[in-house]
């Protein structure tokens, strides 16, 4: 039996980039360095040992970006500022903003509403100025303070064209993978500093919330994004149902109670006892300003059992070799646990909007003989993913848009150029674009605004 899914009249569909992933242009316009320069430049940093010197060269190439959005009907984009390219090395009093990376992003910007998409601006994707990396980073409280300054000078040259603000992308994994794995930037492995760079990013997201209240415009809106996993133990035993709410806890919680409760989760601040991170008075009101919409996401579930000799809580990943998995083999292809991920958000927090932020999935797309770039996985993906959210919305969960992770191939952090998100094809030797067989599907559901499921 085939059903019609017609989402609501005022559902936005988008796509989403971040702009070391696809900007390039690292030496031009007065960009500074960003601690994924200096990253990538380490050997056996990157996987192919590629950088984000060029990647999709969208720096130049923007204006084709965008027409080719413009052409799949995608009305809706979700991008980033880079901090270096604004503030150099992180610091107003060293010389002040840069000028033409301003201008860069007014271009872009104008660019966008030329062609009827909605800009939806993160302030942060995870490029921080290298110099402030030498002083501390994240780590170093003084960082929340420069981050503030950039992000007026940000709200000021383009808060009367941009309604929807960001502030970060995914704490979890800046603090988390570039501080205790050390497998992003900038390649840190100390928990303490870990969770102090969390407690720091999620200050700065506080502050900047007040920020754009008081000078984004009447018609502003702003909120968080946070990558959040569906977790389930791998069995009814009490030690991995304690094991799941440990990871749970770590991954989920510890970054979405603050922002909602103005809390750390109990269980999680017992667990860390002298390794948490320093708290000063008012802090966690600050990182509780009200916010308009929570970003989410979403790639996989995790299946978590106890493990006493595993990493900073205990726990080990379960990979079940009969469930789909992407080319990140421990990502389970759940589309269910999008949907339950979105319906406990939704009875535990209470976000007022709620949007899905990143989803996507990794294949080795390639242009064939034809012309044409097949890759009916990802159709498939899409299609019951979206249909996951659907389904949250069909019981009650405040879902006002989905956004494709990505619309372009590009720079895949510590993977370089082998994993290939885009549903737009990028030849990384020449430049060129190819739409997928994913992107004329995506077109015509945005078309349709919906699409029949089996």
């Amino acid at each position: 039996m085939n059903q019609k899914l017609q989402f609501p009249a005022d559902f936005a569909w988008g796509a989403a980039t971040a702009a070391a992933q696809i900007e390039g242009g690292a030496d031009e316009g007065g960009k500074g360095r960003s601690i994924w320069d200096e990253f990538a430049s380490r050997p056996g940093a990157i996987a192919d040992g590629s950088t984000p010197a060029v990647t999709c060269d969208h720096y130049h190439r923007y204006a084709e970006d965008f027409d080719i959005m413009k052409s799949l009907g995608i009305r809706n984009y979700r991008f980033s500022v880079s901090w270096p390219r604004i503030v150099p090395s992180g610091r107003l009093s060293d010389g002040g903003a840069n000028s033409a990376g301003l201008d860069f992003y007014e271009k872009l910007v104008d660019a966008m509403l030329e062609r009827g998409i909605e800009p939806y601006l993160t302030l942060y994707h995870w490029d921080l100025p290298q110099a402030l990396q030498e002083a501390g980073g994240w780590k170093n409280r003084e960082t929340v303070g420069h981050f503030e300054d950039y992000v007026k000078i940000v709200v000021e040259r383009l808060g009367d064209r941009v309604r929807n603000w960001m502030t970060h992308n995914e704490p979890w994994v800046v603090s988390f993978v570039g501080h205790l794995y050390g497998d992003h930037a900038p390649g840190v492995k100390d928990l303490r500093t870990a969770l102090q760079t969390a407690h720091h990013i999620l200050l700065s997201h506080g502050r900047a919330v007040r920020i754009i209240r008081a000078s984004g415009g009447a018609d502003a809106r702003v909120g968080i994004v946070h990558n959040l996993e569906w977790v389930e133990p791998a069995s009814p035993s009490e030690e991995d149902q304690a094991a799941a709410g440990r990871h749970d806890g770590a991954f989920n919680r510890w970054f979405l109670d603050p922002v909602f409760k103005g809390t750390y989760p109990a269980d999680m601040v017992e667990w860390y006892g002298d390794r948490g991170p320093k708290v000063e008075k008012g802090d966690m009101e600050t990182i509780a300003e009200r916010i308009d919409f929570l970003g989410i996401n979403y790639y996989t579930r995790r299946i978590i059992a106890h493990d006493p000799a595993g990493d900073f809580i205990h726990v080990k990943r379960i990979a079940y070799p009969f469930v789909p998995h992407a080319e990140f083999e421990e990502w389970e292809i759940n589309p269910e646990g999008l949907y339950r991920i979105l319906m406990r958000v939704h009875r535990d927090y209470r976000p007022a909007r709620m949007y899905v932020t990143e989803n996507g999935t990794p294949l080795q797309d390639a242009v064939g003989a034809d012309g044409r770039v097949e890759d009916p996985v990802r159709i498939e993906y899409l299609r019951r993913h979206t249909a996951a959210v659907y389904q949250a919305i069909s019981e009650g969960a405040p879902v006002g848009g989905y956004f494709v992770w990505s619309i372009i191939d590009n720079f895949e952090w510590g993977f370089g150029f082998t994993k290939r998100f885009g549903i737009v094809h990028v030849d990384f030797n020449t430049q060129k674009r190819t739409v997928k067989e994913s992107g004329r599907w995506y077109a015509a559901a945005i078309r349709d605004n919906g699409f029949t499921v089996s």
